[in-house]
Parts: C-alpha cells; structure tokens; sequence
C-alpha cells in the first residue's frame, strides 16, 4: 500500500463549508504520437536527442498528480520534397507544409532568433516530415511543426479538441508508454487527419473555509480526483466512460464532497501566456481560450455553469 492510499484510507471530515478556486500554475504541451514513433533515432542524433527529451518530460509527469488533456489538432507535416527560403536581410523563414489527411501544399513563415552560443549568421536547415533541424554550427536546434505553431504566430489559427480527461499519476507509467488503452484507442482513431497532443497541467487550489485545522484540509490527492472529475463532466459530458468507471468516480466524489463540505468548485482555465493553441473546445462546449465555470456536487454527480469573464483577472504562469 502507498503512502497516498494510506493517507486517503479515512478521510477527515471539514468542520466548515469550503470553497475551492483552481486555477493552471504550469502547463505543457507534448506530441503524443511521437512517442508511438517506430523511427527512434540515435541518441546521438538531434532528434533521437528531441525525443528522449520528451520522454524524459513525460517520464517524469507519472510520478506526480497533474491533470492530463488528450486533445486533435489538424493533421501537419512539413514538406521535405520542397524547399525553405529567407526573407532579404533578416532571419525570417518560410517553410512548406502539408495540411491535413489530404496534404494539401501550403507554408508558414516564422522569425528565427539567433541562439547566443550559434557560430552562423543563418542556420543549415534540415526537414523532415515531422521535425525540423537547424544547425547553427556549434549547436543544432530541433522543432516539431507543432513547436513552430506553438513558438510563431503562423497565420494558421486550428482549435485543439480536447477528447479525454486524466491524471498524470501511475507508477507503471502506460502514459509515457504510450500503453494507457483509452488514449491509444483515440490516437489511432485520430491518426487519418488528426495529430494527438497532450496538455499536462498543474493547478492550484485556493480553498476559502472558516475550517483551520491543517488535518480538515484535502490532500492533493484529493483535489486532484475532484478536478479530474469537474474536468470530464465539463469537456466529455454527464454520460462520459464506462458505467463501471462512472460509479467508481460518483462514489468517490460523493465522499470527498461530504468530507469535506465542498460547496462550490470553480475552474479557471485562463492565464496572461496563453495563445491560440489554448484555443480548447470539445463535443460538449465552444471553443474558447479561457474556460472559466463553476461546479456544484449532489449525490456524487457534478453540475457546471460557465461564469462571466468580467472582474476576474488572469493569473500569471508559475516562473
């Protein structure tokens, strides 16, 4: 038994009615097809080294609890059957692309930044379908597509659809292994016309309670199932997964929300860094860069309501 399931073996109970307020702290976004990739290039190799990078990050993701979003976003690839060019005195570089199942030409031109260690004026550049290699003689640098569409302002503005809600934690790590079925389930499905991402994020959770023993306080545990719940009721909908695993989540949350008196629950998914592929929508709701709703708890079961945006700032990203 671990630690965690110790600690959650008898929940206390909150003398007072709380109310959480939870908004993203740190968020990521990583190319989950990329880690089902059969081409594994050497380390050695700037990609291999890209990828190791990448499952290293998600590696280490397993070990905490962090809320995890399966989002498509249209299929895109670089061209490596045609050429880039530079713009007349400056950094700026256009490159082709492939968009969608069809592949259908196009480019996207973004403003290279030389790096402080780079012996080139201009780097050597190096395409793949999915990467891009730039080698700027005493280093290289490599980028996904989606990189590129994250770093510029492409002119390609796509929504990311968000099709699953989940928690990071699982020290047999069949995230990062790309063995977690759901999910594989939906990366095949998207795999025609669709590229999969993950959106990892970490939250805080303010909790406003006249409760001030440290013991009536929930563990992030805690907090964490009742978001990942709050999550999946909002994006996937009342009716989302199996009737199994419905019941298991109702009985869970049932007992959080009586341990803890939890009156009311808002999410905010804004901040200040946020850029177009925030842009999130589902089956379920709009898209929008910044869902901003609040939860209420019967019986186990979670309502939402979507809150007005005025007189609430956006937070900041945790440095």
């Amino acid at each position: 038994m671990s630690s965690d399931d110790a600690a959650e073996l008898a929940l206390p109970r909150s003398s007072a009615p709380q109310v959480w307020d939870a908004t993203v702290s740190e968020t990521s976004f990583y190319w989950y097809d990329l880690i089902n990739d059969p081409k594994v290039a050497d380390f050695h190799d700037p990609i291999g080294r890209y990828q190791r990078r990448m499952q290293f990050a998600l590696d280490a993701t397993m070990e905490k609890r962090l809320i995890f979003m399966l989002v498509a976003r249209p299929r895109l690839r670089f061209d490596p059957k045609r050429s880039t060019s530079w713009g007349f005195f400056s950094l700026k570089l256009t490159i082709p692309i492939l968009l969608g199942g069809d592949e259908r030409k196009s480019t996207i031109t973004v403003e290279l930044k030389t790096p402080f260690e780079a012996t080139f004026k201009k780097p050597l550049i190096q395409l793949y379908d999915k990467y891009m290699t730039l080698n700027w003689g005493s280093m290289t640098e490599t980028f996904t597509i989606h990189d590129l569409m994250q770093r510029h302002d492409t002119g390609l503005h796509y929504p990311s659809k968000v099709q699953y809600v989940g928690q990071t934690r699982d020290p047999a790590g069949r995230l990062a292994k790309g063995r977690l079925m759901a999910v594989s389930n939906l990366c095949d499905s998207n795999a025609q016309d669709y590229d999969t991402l993950l959106l990892v994020q970490n939250f805080n959770v303010a909790v406003d309670t006249e409760a001030k023993e440290f013991a009536e306080q929930a563990s992030q545990r805690s907090q964490m199932d009742v978001l990942e719940a709050a999550l999946i009721r909002y994006f996937e909908g009342a009716d989302a997964r199996s009737p199994q695993e419905h019941r298991l989540r109702r009985e869970r949350l049932r007992s959080l929300h009586e341990a803890y008196m939890i009156d009311r629950l808002t999410i905010d998914l804004g901040f200040k860094e946020a850029n177009d592929f925030y842009d999130l929508e589902s089956a379920e709701v709009e898209k929008s860069r910044r869902h901003l709703f609040a939860c209420s708890f019967t019986e186990g079961l979670v309502a939402v309501e979507r809150l007005a945006e005025q007189g609430r700032p956006l937070v900041s990203l945790e440095a």
